[in-house]
């Protein structure tokens, strides 16, 4: 009947404290959990292989929402295949974080009133390792309140020897296959940073600007630009405009005069240019945007640089020295002053590229930076999904990965930071240029002329090894041979550009085409309880340690899961986390209730011949949840997962099944002792599903009930492929007949516990047998001599006659249900005769009038409901 018998080291534990307190339990089960060895994975194991690793936070953060939601679901899958059998590998880890801790320490320098220039390049990295060590991986700690069951003896940071070693190896490996590559193009640099950043860490938002249209050129040839960024300018080296473009035809080959400089620049045809676009005449400026460097390229346009790392001016001039957006005022009030202001609109609203780390205005510049030539790593990462060897889910974020890797650019790689992975390339006296890998010397000295490459990689590079790098490549170490390919990368959808594009890349290139892992189970993003957007400019950010703390972490581990849509956006509020914890108490409660009544997992369960109708019930619809949470568990579908769990322990177990079980138990004898096999299994297998998502609870129960070790290392629950489909049918009639009974009590105003004498009729139905139950759920006594049915109940094949004689004033209780009804008809008659009016209905807005359709459809049901409560009030 069930295929989920425990073998039990030690006799349980029958009494349980009377109320659940988190707080005082969590960290020691955390950290017994670790000291046995549970979360380390052996390599040398014949078990199966199951892996995921972490995305690896950053050294400088602290653990917010999304990373609990996320770290929540993680664990869940390898605490479940933990149990399943197989050897479950959770590998933890930080990223270095180049800028954002570099700029950590620059601000604990600043504070000292010095820079990293005093200290020089080898005592500011030797400070950074002291900074990280001090300050960093606060949320390693916090990933332990939470119950991350990650493996911590092979915890890793990409700056470590081991990693090093990789991102060195495969630089290399890379450089000499002509993948990696130097060269001079437009990047987006951060004036603040000052440092380039990728394309996908720029962040574009509105921003009030101005447009401003200039003249070019003197006398009959001149022409009229647009531009939002008047400073460069004093880089133009062209004009360009369509070729068909017939309104400059003529001007196309010749020179204008650039105004405030004395230069002339030329006017050039290019399909680039919209002629529909403004006055179809772009000024070209190929050292300080992206289209225009493109446009100077193909016309062999001069790129003249005339800002520096700073965004300070520095063409030759009134306006050297100036910040751009001080410059940008005074060349606008110098064109105006020389007449050649045609026009100016501000504000101007329009996107701009932000610093993500630091909120500054990007600005594109021409540089010397490192490049990974990304076409055909691209190609097979896009191809890895399309031939099925990867698979994302849900299905629908295919079209964003393809919509990036099958578009995407060269990667600028070089950072122009000192912390980080410096680029192994030397540059000798003579113009040579040497790339260095792992164990091997330098070319040359200092003293011989020889220098190292000053910049760093981009912090995702070295994360983009995270797969296999995590598990020793570039040795072939057991680690790496049992559990690459990982399973599953487990990640929200908005870093498909950062992450998992640039893992499958690499992992598809050093691991000789194996992808670094069998599926992409993409997120949606943890948004407050409006569905809106988490950030301190809005107020709205939750640290989940302050829900952690007043909840504790099962009930802020549940919320999250119980939001988990694939791919799906989740609304988390506190009211949510509330919930959890009050469901966590009713586990607690139930169970403590079954021990004290003898619940337990001792001996076989009875063959179903034996058992009730109830018992064979509640063992069906058990293997039948089983079953349910398996299929959600394989699908990524979190939330359906966590719901059918919820409403089968809240609702079928303790709200039907203990209840019903109440009688028996009270009677004692066999009866008893089979219900107490039963439920023993129920909370049992029940304990034992809901471990992954709520682990701290469950643990205490679990071992509690049934002496076990511990509830993570036990069996997960197998579906038998028990039914009982008649057993169901009966107890949910049942179910019918106790629900309604219960609306009428209420409609009549009775008091939960009050006790109403009663005559059941049952003999339409195969109810008999619970008749002891549904007189003690429904508070209802025998009939006594005096008994006079004043009200009669048929529901599902069975009638049920109360006498309500002297429970209630019915005189009152009609005259109540009258003015009710008289309100209610009222509120009919108003939002019928509005809906009848044809001229309010042509004027009103849809919303109004569906809203006047929703008041009528509610009256509608108010009135039937009072005229049934009136109809079964006894006489007065």
């Amino acid at each position: 009947m069930t295929e989920n018998a425990q073998q039990q080291p030690s006799a349980p534990i029958t009494e349980l404290p009377t109320q659940y307190a988190p707080a005082e339990v969590e960290g020691k089960l955390y950290e017994r959990w670790v000291e046995r060895g549970y979360f380390t994975a052996d390599a040398k194991s014949e078990k199966p292989p199951y892996t995921i690793v972490i995305p690896p936070p950053n050294v400088t953060g602290s653990l917010h929402l999304g990373h609990a939601f996320q770290h929540t679901l993680m664990d869940a899958l390898t605490r479940r295949k933990r149990m399943q059998g197989y050897e479950a590998l959770w590998l933890p880890g930080m990223d270095h974080a180049g800028i954002a801790t570099q700029n950590k320490v620059e601000q604990q320098l600043g504070e000292e009133g010095k820079s990293r220039h005093d200290l020089g390049r080898e005592e500011f990295v030797e400070r950074v390792w002291q900074w990280k060590e001090e300050y960093g991986g606060k949320i390693l700690g916090q990933m332990r309140r939470l119950g991350d069951g990650v493996d911590w003896s092979r915890e890793r940071f990409t700056m470590d020897e081991g990693l090093s070693e990789a991102v060195q190896t495969i630089f290399k490996r890379m450089f000499d296959d002509e993948l990696i590559y130097r060269a001079e193009r437009i990047i987006n640099w951060c004036p603040r940073c000052l440092t380039a950043i990728s394309d996908i860490e720029v962040e574009y938002q509105e921003d009030d600007g101005e447009l401003v249209s200039i003249t070019y050129g003197e006398g009959d040839e001149t022409l009229v630009v647009a531009t939002t960024r008047a400073e460069t300018m004093l880089g133009d080296t062209a004009v360009a405009v369509h070729p068909d473009d017939e309104r400059y035809r003529h001007l196309i080959g010749k020179r204008i005069k650039l105004p405030l400089t004395d230069r002339t620049i030329p006017v050039v045809a290019d399909t680039h240019v919209d002629p529909e676009f403004g006055t179809g005449a772009v000024k070209v400026t190929p050292a300080h945007d992206p289209n225009d460097f493109a446009i100077g390229q193909r016309h062999g346009l001069e790129s003249i640089t005339v800002m520096d790392e700073r965004a300070v001016i520095t063409a030759h001039g009134p306006f050297e020295g100036l910040d751009r957006y001080e410059a940008r005022s005074a060349i606008v009030g110098a064109l105006r002053s020389q007449g050649r202001i045609v026009a100016e609109k501000r504000p101007y609203v329009h996107s701009v590229g932000h610093c993500s780390r630091c909120r500054t205005t990007i600005e594109p510049r021409l540089s010397m930076q490192w490049w990974v030539k990304v076409a055909p790593l691209a190609q097979a990462a896009g191809d890895a999904v399309r031939d099925g060897r990867v698979a994302i889910h849900p299905a629908d974020m295919s079209k964003r990965y393809f919509d990036w890797v099958d578009n995407m650019h060269d990667w600028c790689i070089s950072r122009q930071l000192w912390w980080g992975h410096r680029i192994p390339v030397w540059y000798g006296p003579d113009g040579e240029v040497v790339c260095v890998g792992p164990n091997e010397e330098p070319p040359g000295t200092e003293a011989d002329g020889w220098t190292q490459d000053t910049d760093v990689l981009d912090t995702w590079f070295s994360s983009g090894l995270w797969p296999f790098s995590t598990l020793g490549w570039p040795e072939q170490t057991p680690d790496l041979a049992k559990f690459y390919p990982t399973d599953v990368l487990l990640t929200g959808h908005d870093i498909i550009f950062f992450w998992v594009a640039r893992m499958m890349m690499f992992g598809l290139y050093a691991m000789d085409g194996e992808a670094p892992f069998k599926t992409i189970a993409l997120t949606g993003l943890v948004r407050d309880e409006r569905g809106k957007k988490m950030s301190k400019s809005f107020g709205n950010v939750v640290d989940p340690l302050d829900w952690m703390d007043a909840y504790g972490s099962d009930a802020v581990r549940f919320t999250l899961a119980r939001g988990a849509n694939p791919g799906t956006d989740v609304p988390i509020g506190e009211d949510w986390v509330q919930a959890s914890r009050n469901f966590a108490n009713k586990i607690w409660n139930a169970t403590r209730f079954a021990l004290m009544n003898g619940a337990t997992v001792e001996g076989p369960l009875p063959e179903p011949a034996k058992l009730s109708a109830t018992d064979r019930w509640i063992l069906s619809r058990l293997n039948k949840t089983v079953a349910e949470v398996d299929a959600f568990y394989e699908d990524f579908q979190f939330a359906k997962l966590s719901d059918a769990l919820y409403h089968f322990a809240w609702d079928e177990v303790f709200d039907w099944y203990v209840e019903l079980s109440k009688t028996t138990f009270m009677a004692g004898g066999a009866p008893a002792k089979v219900s107490g096999r039963v439920l023993g299994e129920v909370l049992d297998v029940t304990l034992r599903l809901l471990h992954p998502i709520v682990p701290f609870v469950t643990e205490t129960l679990w071992t509690t009930l049934t002496g076990g070790e511990s509830v993570v290392v036990a069996d997960w629950p197998n579906d038998s492929g028990f039914r009982d489909d008649a057993a169901e049918r009966e107890i949910e009639t049942l179910q019918q007949v106790i629900t309604e009974v219960r609306r009428f009590r209420a409609d009549q105003g009775l008091q939960p516990g009050q006790r109403v004498p009663a005559r059941l009729d049952l003999g339409g139905t195969a109810l008999a047998p619970h008749e002891a139950a549904i007189r003690q759920l429904l508070r209802l006594q025998p009939e006594g001599d005096a008994f006079t049915a004043t009200a009669t109940l048929p529901v599902a094949g069975a009638q049920v006659a109360l006498d309500l004689s002297g429970t209630i004033d019915v005189a009152a209780e009609r005259k109540r249900l009258a003015k009710d009804l008289a309100a209610a008809e009222k509120e009919k008659a108003q939002a019928n005769a509005k809906l009848g009016n044809e001229a309010f209905l042509a004027k009103a807005p849809d919303h109004v009038v569906e809203k006047i359709r929703t008041r009528l459809a509610k009256a509608d049901e108010d009135i039937a409901r009072i005229r049934t409560q009136l109809e079964r009030l006894p006489e007065a």
